[in-house]
């Protein structure tokens, strides 16, 4: 009796291609559990004719799917939420097989992606457009929002789930088609995915696996028209950089280096178990995550020890068991992030707790969530660490903890721990960030935008501003019928100038 195979060893090696499953053609890579580095599964690169029928199949479907009524869409939108609330649980147990969150996170990953289709279900139909007052008398003169066609979306390993629900969300409802190219690291739980888009019109929703060429393909592909990409700077500069010669509208999300300021009316508790929650939530592995954590001296060192105290609580393991915090997601990301506590105690960091593998775990890639003290000049305070890494630094002022909050190339999210109304208004409007929390780490909500400024991208996820992301404007002027108008050819001679044309002199004026 041979083993059945799981849902999602049934669908290794697959695409989502024109409404169904389609094994692929390319040459095939193993999918591994960061917790056991064992297999899971394995995923296809798409070939050259995979794509091409990926993007004719989107560009069929959009047209029928921008067809039908507002109501429609709607209620289809809110079909997929329903579907995906109904099958949270086993997208969360794959999720956390092939990327390593604890479970909790995962489901409720899937559960909130459900919330992003609810919510752009009702939105979208909304407005599509206004009018406005006719400049010429007696016309009908208006805006529509129409789609842009076939959106391209591109999400990493970290919330596979959530961030392709925000973007394939907004992008329906605005009326487009979607193609989503997952990480490698994380494809499985995407394919999974798309059995909550199988009412929809074949090829409305599509799926292709692969690496950065199959990325650069349908980013460059002629009959593509969007692209929402979410990763690291440099691969969304490479994206852009394709996008931009086809003038493509793109929705980039590159990284984050968020600071986080505690000022001593805050209850340090509190404080200590908020920011152990925003450093090291997801392993760290969050575009928004706590990366550098600036304390007023006043209650510096009673805050580390209350921080220290909170993370050494924490319990690492399988995200399938009673844990806390979950593998980093690979063996590459692990050195990486040992390589940069490295550094800082090199340059003279001082380790609290953590900074090794936990020694009972001695499969998977594992690290324990770590505590520093550390300046800000140190490179740790100027990189994007996507690790469970707490750096902190003490501050003299609220003033001068803004100034070092600002001193970074990148601007997501930032965080402040006050009881002071007075500090919270201040900080919200000096901090050079595009989301700034004041004691509630780490929350968004679909009827807000989300996006950051300088190197973490352009354009917004989320909200009106979200879904106008995947709209374009078509001015409109229309008239009950033609009428001959004063304003055409031939213009009449009481209008042209009132001298006889003078020919001008061709010899150089005098200096």
């Amino acid at each position: 009796m041979t083993e059945q195979a799981t849902p999602w060893q049934a669908l290794s090696g697959h695409h989502y291609l024109a409404g169904g499953y389609h094994l692929g053609q390319g040459p095939t890579h193993i999918v591994t559990d960061p917790a056991t580095g064992l297999p899971v599964g394995h995923y296809a690169d798409a070939t050259t004719d995979e794509i091409a029928q990926a993007v004719h199949a989107a560009n069929l479907a959009r047209r029928q799917w921008w067809a039908a009524s507002a109501t429609d869409r709607a209620q289809a939108l809110h079909e997929v939420a329903r579907k995906l609330t109904a099958g949270a649980a086993r997208l969360g147990e794959v999720l956390t097989r092939e990327m390593g969150k604890p479970f909790r996170e995962a489901h409720w990953e899937a559960g909130a992606g459900a919330s992003a289709f609810a919510y752009y279900a009702e939105l979208a139909r909304h407005d599509a457009g206004r009018v406005a007052g006719p400049a010429v008398a007696g016309q009908l003169q208006m805006v529509i929002q129409e789609p842009l066609g076939v959106v391209v979306c591109i999400v990493p390993y970290n919330f596979p789930c959530l961030l392709f629900a925000w973007q394939a969300a907004a992008a329906l409802a605005a009326g487009n088609a979607v193609i989503v190219k997952p990480s490698e690291l994380t494809p499985l739980t995407l394919l999974l995915m798309q059995q909550a888009f199988d009412h929809l019109p074949p090829g409305l929703v599509q799926l292709l696996c692969g690496g950065s060429e199959v990325a650069q393909a349908l980013v460059a592909h002629e009959h593509t028209h969007a692209v929402a990409f979410t990763g690291s700077v440099r691969a969304a500069q490479a994206v852009a950089t394709t996008a931009a010669m086809r003038f493509k509208p793109v929705l980039i999300e590159a990284s984050g280096n968020d600071p986080l300021i505690v000022m001593p009316s805050a209850d340090i508790r509190l404080a200590a178990r908020a920011t152990a929650f925003a450093a090291f939530l997801n392993c760290g592995q969050v575009c928004t995550a706590a990366e550098r954590i600036y304390v007023h001296e006043a209650i510096y060192p009673e805050f580390v020890e209350a921080l220290v105290a909170e993370t050494r609580r924490l319990r690492v393991g399988n995200g399938l068991d009673k844990v806390d915090i979950g593998p980093l997601v690979s063996q590459r990301e692990r050195e990486r992030i040992e390589a940069m506590v490295a550094r800082a105690l090199q340059q003279g960091a001082r380790l609290r707790c953590g900074g090794a593998r936990p020694p009972e775990l001695t499969q998977g890639w594992f690290y324990l969530p770590t505590v520093l003290e550390v300046d800000h000049q140190m490179d740790i305070m100027h990189e994007e660490s996507f690790g469970p890494l707490a750096p902190v630094c003490k501050v003299a002022s609220l003033d001068e903890a803004i100034a070092l909050a600002n001193d970074s190339a990148f601007g997501l999210g930032a965080n402040l721990f006050t009881r002071d109304l007075a500090e919270a208004m201040h900080a919200i409007a000096a901090i050079d960030a595009g989301i700034v929390w004041v004691n509630t780490p780490l929350n968004d909500n679909d009827a807000i935008p989300f996006g950051g400024r300088k190197l973490t991208g352009s354009g917004r996820e989320l909200g009106a501003e979200g879904l106008a992301q995947f709209r374009q404007a078509k001015m409109v002027m229309l008239a009950p019928e033609l009428q001959d108008d004063e304003e055409w050819f031939p213009y009449p001679d009481q209008d042209a100038f009132p001298h006889p044309a003078i020919t001008v002199s061709q010899q150089p004026a005098e200096s």
